[in-house]
C-alpha cells in the first residue's frame, strides 16, 4: 500500500518531480561549447534545411515522444486540469524511458477545446518523432486522435484507448484458449463506454469477436438501438438489438466481462449468472468493478484479471505503449495502425506461454509462474516484452507500408534492443552469436535442477548449445512436464547406465591411482558423483565443456576440475575471474575465487591469464596490480610482493600495458593518474584489475555488483585445460545461459587453436 506522505516525498525530495534533461554530448570545454552551440550548430541546421529527413540524423527527434494532455480524464481522478495532471505525464515519461529507452517531453495544454488541442499538437510536429495523447476525456479524445492521425506524418497514439485494448486483447486471446472457447462465438459485455471501453470493443471485434455478440453498458445502462440519452456516434456503432436494460440483465449467459468503468458495480450474484468458465476483466483503477477475492470465491471456473499488481493477471498499459512506440520510431512509421496494435496483442499473448525468467520471478517474489488461469498476460517487468512486442510492431509497420525506413536485419535490430537494456545485454549478445555459429555439447551435472532445465530450454531454442543433462530420467522428466518444457533436443544421461562407464572407470583410476583411488572407488564415484562424471565426459571428449556449481559449495566443484581436467600447458596456477559490466565500461577482476594469498609469481601468472582472457573477450588489456600504496609510497612486504609481480610480468610480456603497485582510484581515474603519476603505463584507464589477495578481490566484486550496479559474469576459471565454468550457488537462469555461451565460445576457440602458455599467447598477439 502506498501512503500519501510516501508518495509526496517521492515526488518532492531531492530534485523536484521525476524527470530531468541530461546532455548526451560532452560540454566541458570551450571547443565542446562551440560544437554544441555557436558556431558549430549551424552545420546540422543547414543540413536539415536542405534535407528535412536529416533531423532524424542530427537531432533527438527520432527518439523523442511528446506526452500531451489537458488533464480532463486523469486516471482515477477525473477532470483535475492540465497543471494537476502534470505528475502523471512526468510518470509516463519515466515509463517510456525505463522500459523502451524513449525520451519524453510532457506537454500540458490548458484548454478543453478539442480544436485548440489539435492545433497545438500539429504545431509541435517538428519537435517529436511521435505523440502520445494521455488523459483526455471521451468523446473529444476520439475526434482529436482521428484528426491528428489524418493530418500528421508521425505516429499519434491515445494510450487510454488503445493501451488497455491491446493488453486486455492479449489477455482475452489466452483466457479463451485456457477456457476452451472460440472467439467468434463468445458473448462479451463491456462496462464503460469512454475512451478505453470503446477502444476495447473495437479491438476485440478486430481480433474476431462477432459484432452481434458485443454489448456495451454505460452510466445510463445498456446501449441499445433507439436509445436517445447519453448517446454519441461512437456508442451508436455498438448499439444492440436487445431488451436488456441493466448490467445484471445483459450479463446473463455472458462469456466475457470487460470492465473499464467504476468500483464495485459487478457483484458475485451477477458473476454467477454468466456462462460456464467465465472470463472477467475488472480493470477500473485503482479499485476494480469487483475485487479478485470476491470474483474467484463466486466461481471456481473463472479467469479473473484486474489492473492491480497485487493479484494475478495484471492488465497494465506499460506492457504496450513503450514498445509500440519503440517499434514505430525505429522504422519511422507515419502512423500506428490497427494491424500494428493487433500484432502487439498477439506478441504479448505468445510471450505469456514461454518460460518466465528468474529476474521476473524475483521482481514479483514468486517461485514459479506458468501459463494458465493465473498467468494469461506477461508481467510488466518482463524484459523480453521489448523484443517480442517491439519487433512484431516494427515488422507489421513494414508489412503494411507505413514504415519509412524499413529494417534490413532483424537479428541486428534485436541486438540494438538488447543494448538499450544495458551494457551487459550487449556484451553477452556477442558471445551468444559466437556460440550459435557452432554450438557444442555442454554437460550439466545438476541436470534435474529447475533452473538448469529452464536454461536448457533457452539454449535449445536459441541454438546456443547442445545440453547434456545428468540425473535420474524419471526425476528430470517429471520436472520437465511440470515446468511445461520441451527438451526433445537435449541429451539425458544417467551415469550408472552410460555405455562408456567402464572406460571412464579405467581412465579415472589411471588418473588418480597414485592419489589413493582404487578401481572400486573410481566406479562408485562415477556412478554417484555427477560432477566427477561430467568432468570425465569433458576429459574423454564426450562433451566440450561443463557448467556446474548451482547447488554445491565452490571448493567441492573446483576440486574434481583440477583433479581430472587439470591445468593447461605452461600454467602453474589456476585462477578465477569475474567480468564486471558497467553502463559505459567493462572491467575484469582477478583473482576473486581461487588463490587466497598468492605470491608475487602467482600474481604475475594471474595477471597474464586475465590479460589473455581479456583479449579473447575482445578487450585490449590494460592491467593494474592493486595495493594500498602508489608506486613505492609505502614499504611493506605486501606492496613489495605486488611490485615484484609487475617486474615478472614485464619480462614475460614486455608489450603488455601493465603497471603497479597502485591504489584502485589511481588505476581507474585519469585525473589522478595524469596529475600525480604521469610516468605510469596505466593512465587511469585500467580494465584488468589484479588484487593482492582473494579477500580484497572477492569483497570488491560483490560490492561493485550490489552498490555500483555492475553486472558480474562469472566466475571464469583461468588456466584450466578445457572449458569448465563453475557458477556461484543460486545463479539464475539468465546467468546460466550467459556462462554457457562463454563456455561454447571458448570450446570453439580451443578446438580451432589449442592454447600455449599465456605469456607466449600475449607475446604473439601484442
Amino acid at each position: 500500500m502506498v501512503r500519501k506522505q510516501e508518495a509526496l516525498d517521492y515526488h518532492s525530495l531531492g530534485r523536484r518531480g521525476k524527470i530531468e534533461v541530461v546532455s548526451s554530448k560532452p560540454c566541458q570545454t570551450q571547443r565542446d561549447l562551440s560544437l554544441a552551440y555557436t558556431p558549430g550548430v549551424a552545420e546540422p541546421c543547414l543540413e536539415i534545411y536542405a534535407n528535412p529527413d536529416d533531423a532524424y540524423k542530427y537531432t533527438s527527434k527520432g527518439n523523442l515522444v511528446g506526452v500531451v494532455s489537458n488533464g480532463s480524464a486523469v486516471l482515477g481522478l477525473g477532470d483535475i486540469g492540465a497543471l494537476a495532471g502534470k505528475p502523471v505525464m512526468e510518470g509516463k515519461g519515466v515509463l517510456f524511458k525505463r522500459f523502451a529507452d524513449i525520451d519524453v517531453f510532457d506537454i500540458e495544454l490548458n484548454t478543453h477545446n478539442p480544436d485548440e488541442i489539435i492545433k497545438a499538437v500539429q504545431l509541435l510536429e517538428p519537435t517529436f518523432g511521435g505523440i502520445n495523447l494521455e488523459d483526455i476525456k471521451a468523446p473529444e479524445c476520439f475526434y482529436i486522435e482521428e484528426t491528428l492521425k489524418k493530418t500528421m506524418n508521425i505516429p499519434v497514439f491515445h494510450d487510454d484507448q488503445h493501451g488497455t485494448a491491446i493488453i486486455s486483447g492479449a489477455a482475452l486471446l489466452n483466457a479463451l484458449e485456457v477456457q476452451g472457447k472460440k472467439i467468434d462465438t463468445v458473448k462479451v459485455v463491456f462496462s464503460g463506454a469512454g475512451a478505453a471501453g470503446i477502444a476495447c470493443a473495437r479491438l476485440y471485434e478486430k481480433l474476431g469477436v462477432e459484432h452481434r455478440n458485443i454489448f456495451l453498458v454505460d452510466t445510463k445502462g445498456v446501449v441499445y438501438k433507439g436509445r436517445k440519452e447519453g448517446m454519441n456516434l461512437y456508442k451508436e456503432y455498438f448499439a444492440s438489438e436487445t431488451n436488456a436494460r441493466t448490467l445484471a440483465d445483459i450479463m446473463k449467459g455472458a462469456d466475457v466481462f470487460c470492465g473499464v468503468s467504476t468500483k464495485g458495480i459487478l457483484t458475485k450474484e451477477i458473476i454467477r449468472t454468466m456462462a460456464d468458465k467465465p472470463i472477467v476483466f475488472a480493470m477500473a483503477n485503482p479499485d476494480p468493478e469487483i475485487t479478485y477475492p470476491e470474483a474467484v470465491s463466486a466461481r471456481d471456473d473463472i479467469i479473473m484479471a484486474t489492473g492491480r499488481s497485487d493479484y494475478p493477471n495484471q492488465v497494465n498499459n506499460v506492457l504496450g505503449f513503450p514498445f509500440i512506440f519503440r517499434g514505430a520510431l525505429d522504422v519511422r512509421a507515419t502512423t500506428i495502425n490497427d494491424e500494428m496494435k493487433i500484432a502487439a496483442s498477439y506478441a504479448l499473448a505468445k510471450l505469456a506461454k514461454e518460460d518466465v525468467p528468474d529476474s521476473v520471478l524475483k521482481a514479483y517474489n514468486v517461485k514459479s509462474v506458468e501459463f494458465g488461469r493465473e498467468y494469461i498476460i506477461p508481467k510488466p517487468f518482463d524484459p523480453r516484452v521489448l523484443f517480442h512486442e517491439t519487433i512484431a510492431v516494427a515488422k507489421t509497420a513494414m508489412e503494411t507500408g507505413v514504415a519509412r525506413t524499413p529494417l534490413k536485419d532483424f537479428e541486428a535490430y534485436r541486438d540494438s534492443l538488447e543494448a538499450r537494456l544495458g551494457k551487459s545485454r550487449e556484451v553477452m549478445r556477442f558471445f551468444i552469436h559466437k556460440a550459435k555459429s557452432d554450438p557444442k555439447r555442454i554437460v550439466f551435472p545438476e541436470g534435474d535442477e529447475d533452473k538448469v532445465l529452464r536454461a536448457a530450454q533457452i539454449l535449445l531454442d536459441d541454438g546456443i548449445a547442445k545440453p547434456v543433462l545428468l540425473g535420474s530420467f524419471s526425476s528430470m522428466q517429471k520436472r520437465i512436464e511440470e515446468l511445461g518444457l520441451d527438451l526433445a533436443g537435449a541429451e539425458f544421461i544417467r551415469p550408472r547406465k552410460y555405455p562408456r562407464l567402464p572406460e571412464y572407470v579405467d581412465a579415472l583410476y589411471e588418473l588418480r591411482k597414485r592419489k589413493g583411488m582404487t578401481v572400486a572407488t573410481a566406479q562408485h564415484t562415477l556412478r554417484f558423483d555427477y560432477n566427477v562424471f561430467g568432468m570425465m565426459m569433458v576429459e574423454m571428449g564426450d562433451a566440450s565443456g561443463l557448467i556446474s556449481g548451482l547447488t554445491r559449495p565452490y571448493p567441492e566443484t573446483i576440486r574434481p576440475a583440477l583433479q581430472i581436467i587439470g591445468k593447461r600447458y605452461g600454467v602453474n596456477r589456476i585462477a578465477g575471474m569475474y567480468m564486471m559490466i558497467f553502463k559505459n565500461r567493462t572491467i575484469l577482476i582477478a583473482d576473486a575465487t581461487v588463490n587466497i594469498d598468492p605470491s608475487a609469481e602467482d600474481l604475475a601468472e594471474i595477471a597474464l591469464l586475465t590479460a589473455e582472457k581479456a583479449m579473447y573477450l575482445n578487450i585490449e588489456p590494460k592491467v593494474a596490480l592493486l595495493s594500498f600504496s602508489n608506486f613505492g609510497s609505502t614499504q611493506h612486504p605486501m606492496t613489495e610482493k605486488v611490485r615484484r609481480a609487475v617486474e615478472i610480468i614485464k619480462k614475460k610480456a614486455p608489450n603488455l600495458a601493465v603497471d603497479g603497485e597502485m591504489m584502485a582510484d589511481t588505476a581507474v581515474s585519469p585525473e589522478i593518474a595524469n596529475e600525480l603519476y604521469p610516468m605510469s603505463a596505466i593512465k587511469g584507464d585500467a580494465n584488468v584489475l589484479v588484487f593482492p589477495g582473494l579477500t580484497s578481490a572477492n569483497v570488491s566484486y560483490k560490492l561493485l555488483a550490489k552498490l555500483a550496479g555492475a553486472t558480474p559474469v562469472g566466475p571464469m576459471l583461468l588456466g584450466i585445460r578445457k572449458p569448465v565454468y563453475l557458477m556461484a550457488p543460486g545463479s539464475d537462469v539468465n546467468e546460466i545461459v550467459n556462462i554457457t555461451a562463454l563456455a561454447v565460445s571458448e570450446a570453439q576457440r580451443i578446438e580451432a587453436n589449442p592454447p600455449s602458455s599465456p605469456d607466449e599467447v600475449l607475446r604473439k598477439k601484442l
